[in-house]
């Protein structure tokens, strides 16, 4: 059997005059997450309600919890728990009416119902309030909810379709826990965000995609490396100071440094991290430019977002 929870070669999705998808391809290891990120209209949702048998492909091969999901798509669904975009909770129900009802339409016959919504309202933090109206419950509660309810059966493979859209921080955060929960259960999750600190913080594997089709796809960590390494920010007390300054970190770091005139920042690429950060704040000292703020920092998933989908769509980052 494959290490492959999910692969997908080269599928084509068309509505209309739009390829919604153009070759994407994907694989994505058993028992991790994957962060499918892309601008909007990139084809994300497309690629995931094809995966979880929603909508066929014109043409690809795809395969998930090893069933094809064009001939055995009843064996993929029997094994795969979808989340999508909109809440599927009836805010009349309770919490563990709610999962009762869902267990019923899987056929688990009442006791089989009862006692899954049990199990599952305990796993995701739910059980003091599984007996109030779900109307009543927070949007982080309501988003618990809906990701129990595709828990339902246990899912090898689990689709998230940016499930914490429009949330707080607080709801976020306890959305990101239940993730975890699932990848540590062994369950693979396929999530889809417009939230590159949330891919950054949950996924294992990054796959960008932009006009259809996969055009980077690895750790975030190497992601962020293809911006470059450690950078500079700074913002100046005076921003009157920005093109001396601008040009002292230049002679440091040996590039042109990006500057805000708006805000006072500038931010520059370094090698040696400690030296050049030494370096930097003597330099300005000298020249008797204060410094407002100064950090040391690594690059991050939005740069390296920014940088990709930037480039023109020929290129491919090697995985």
């Amino acid at each position: 059997m494959s290490t492959f929870a999910l692969t997908a070669e080269l599928l084509c999705k068309r509505f209309g005059k739009v390829n919604a998808l153009d070759g994407f391809s994907l694989e994505v290891p058993e028992g991790t997450v994957c962060g499918l990120l892309g601008p909007n209209g990139a084809g994300k949702t497309t690629a995931v309600r094809v995966l979880s048998t929603l909508i066929r492909a014109d043409s690809g091969r795809a395969t998930v919890a090893g069933f094809d999901v064009s001939a055995q798509a009843a064996q993929v669904r029997y094994r795969i728990g979808l989340a999508g975009q909109r809440s599927t909770v009836d805010e009349i129900l309770t919490g563990r009416e709610n999962l009762e009802m869902w267990g019923r339409l899987h056929h688990l016959g009442p006791r089989g119902a009862s006692e899954r919504a049990g199990q599952l309202l305990e796993q995701f933090g739910l059980t003091e309030a599984a007996d109030r109206r779900a109307g009543g419950y927070s949007g982080g509660m309501r988003r618990r909810l809906d990701l129990a309810a595709a828990f339902m059966l246990a899912p090898a493979v689990m689709f998230l379709d940016e499930p914490t859209t429009g949330l707080d921080p607080a709801s976020r955060n306890e959305v990101w826990r239940s993730v975890r929960a699932l990848a540590a259960g062994g369950t693979t999750v396929l999530l889809t965000t417009q939230y590159l600190e949330e891919a950054d913080q949950l996924a294992h594997q990054i796959a960008v995609i932009a006009r259809g089709r996969v055009i980077a796809d690895d750790t975030p960590e190497r992601l962020k490396s293809l911006v470059g390494g450690d950078r500079i920010d700074l913002v100046l007390r005076d921003a009157r100071s920005l093109s001396v300054a601008a040009s002292l970190l230049e002679r440091i770091a040996g590039t042109e440094p990006e500057v805000d005139g708006e805000t006072g920042r500038i931010n520059i690429p370094v090698t040696d991290r400690t030296a050049a950060l030494l370096e930097v704040i003597s330099a300005l000292n000298q020249a008797g430019i204060e410094i407002e703020d100064i950090s040391l920092r690594r690059p991050t998933l939005d740069e390296a977002f920014l940088y990709l989908t930037a480039r023109p769509q020929t290129e491919e980052t090697p995985a």
